[in-house]
């Protein structure tokens, strides 16, 4: 189906990526705890064009020039284990009554999922070993098939973040209630983050 060896397993390989949890997903978790649907949404809009980007960068070769230069890519895996180290710190640290450290507005909700998203190594990984292989070489239509494939992503990325960002504003309601129970959860969010970080630096 438009030079994708198959289509369904490739639609149920993403669904199950999108479920593995990760910095995307805690990103996406806390931004609508702090900015309600449309924080949750702006991060969604910052998942999927970091995704597209990821995707487009792997069709363009940048795969390739990772394969041949580990350095580069280990570099890049470092880059993300220091920034989710760092906004893991900054939450552990923050005060009772401080601002958020993913900030109210939707725009940065937005940059804050897009640069996790493109810094993320398992969004990297699959984009560089996991992708290709759904690729027919016998049936490759070139452009159609890297559209197909960018749409389904993008399709597949949103539907799961709006399930996602409804279930967590429907719980977020009820938490902002207890002051306490609120901010423990961004602690252990901030605790989450530089495990994630911490992670990645020593898998390096």
């Amino acid at each position: 189906m438009f030079g994708i060896a198959d289509y369904g397993a490739f639609v149920a390989a993403i669904l199950l990526f999108l479920a593995i949890p990760g910095p995307g997903n805690l990103a996406l978790v806390t931004s609508t705890g702090k900015g309600g649907v449309r924080g949750g949404l702006a991060a969604t809009m910052g998942v999927i064009l970091g995704d597209q980007v990821l995707l487009w960068s792997a069709v363009a070769g940048v795969a390739a020039l990772l394969a041949a230069w580990p350095t580069v890519f280990h570099l890049v895996q470092w880059g993300g284990a220091a920034y989710l180290a760092w906004m893991g710190l900054k939450m552990l640290r923050a005060k009772p009554g401080a601002a958020p450290i993913l900030q109210i507005q939707p725009r940065h909700y937005l940059r804050q999922a897009f640069v996790i998203t493109l810094l993320n190594p398992k969004a990297i990984v699959f984009y560089m070993a996991f992708f290709p292989l759904f690729i027919d070489p016998a049936r490759h239509q070139g452009l159609p098939t890297f559209a197909v494939m960018a749409a389904t992503i993008a399709g597949l990325t949103f539907l799961y973040c709006l399930t996602a960002t409804l279930l967590t504003h429907y719980l977020a309601e009820r938490i902002r209630a207890n002051r306490r129970l609120s901010q423990g959860l961004e602690k252990l969010a901030g605790v989450f983050l530089l495990g994630f970080g911490v992670k990645l630096a020593l898998g390096q």
